[in-house]
């Protein structure tokens, strides 16, 4: 049989074919990549061919576990690196194309009838869908993990609690504060300064890049929490913008002693002591 023959081709001469594909889709897109990239695709793609002719021969419909392998570590390069899906999924349809050029070239040689080209056509095809697909899927799984660990680590940057003497710290908030980070603070920052044994706290406003009513609000639950601990809390750093924030908030702010900057209130804070 002449299918028989073509998948016997694919699978002796793996590593040409694969060079081919590798090339003609670099070609076509003119694009330009690390050789380990093009090396790994290399390598893919003789064991894609490799498979392929024995799917033709056996007549499969799956596909290999090395190919979806592949595919998920395109989608985690893209997380990690920034980049778009887009990115690699304008490379399959040249994929395509390089791929029906090679079979229309080989089909005199092996003397394809149109169905039988048809046939390794709709396999190869199916088995790209299938990568495509994997990769997509992983590409939104991981970016949702990716989001979620950034948005974590940012918000514990956000408000990281310096001691700065016994039973004095800092709660420096920096950055951009959102629903999320405030959140954060609550459950998982207020907790760990209850652990300190503190007497005074000192929560400065001066990284504070930007302050609407609704985050308003969530920090002065903080100061709340952490008064109802027995805390004493004093607030520093609200620039001009900020307290009329707080004000436009309705918020009653009075029960916390204030200062322009935290060196002042340490001074205080030592006055007290001494």
């Amino acid at each position: 049989m002449r299918l028989d023959k073509i998948a016997a081709y694919f699978m002796d001469n793996s590593s040409l074919v694969a060079l081919q594909i590798v090339e003609g889709v670099l070609h076509r897109m003119n694009l330009v990549i690390s050789e380990e990239e093009k090396q790994q695709a290399i390598v893919m793609y003789i064991k894609f061919f490799q498979y392929l002719g024995q799917s033709i021969l056996e007549d499969k419909e799956d596909v290999p576990e090395d190919l979806l392998v592949w595919s998920k570590q395109n989608a985690e390069h893209q997380v990690t690196s920034g980049g778009k899906i887009s990115e690699i999924a304008v490379r399959y349809p040249p994929t395509r194309a390089v791929f029906a050029d090679l079979i229309t070239k080989l089909s005199d040689d092996f003397a394809i009838s149109l169905k039988e080209w048809t046939t390794i056509i709709t396999k190869f095809n199916s088995m790209l869908d299938i990568s495509l697909n994997e990769t997509i899927l992983a590409f939104e799984k991981l970016s949702e993990e990716y989001k979620e660990k950034t948005k974590k680590e940012l918000a514990e940057r956000s408000a990281p609690v310096v001691l700065i003497q016994e039973a004095v710290a800092v709660l420096p908030l920096v950055g951009e504060i959102d629903s999320y980070r405030a959140s954060y603070i609550v459950e998982r920052v207020v907790p760990s300064i209850s652990d300190l044994q503190l007497q005074y706290i000192i929560i400065d406003y001066s990284g504070i890049l930007h302050l609407n009513q609704e985050i308003a609000r969530y920090l002065k639950e903080i100061g709340d929490i952490l008064v109802l601990l027995g805390i004493d809390v004093i607030v520093t750093g609200l620039r001009p913008e900020l307290a009329m924030t707080v004000v436009n908030s309705g918020m009653d702010m009075s029960a916390y002693k204030t200062f322009i900057h935290v060196k002042r209130a340490l001074d205080w804070i030592n006055s007290k002591i001494d």
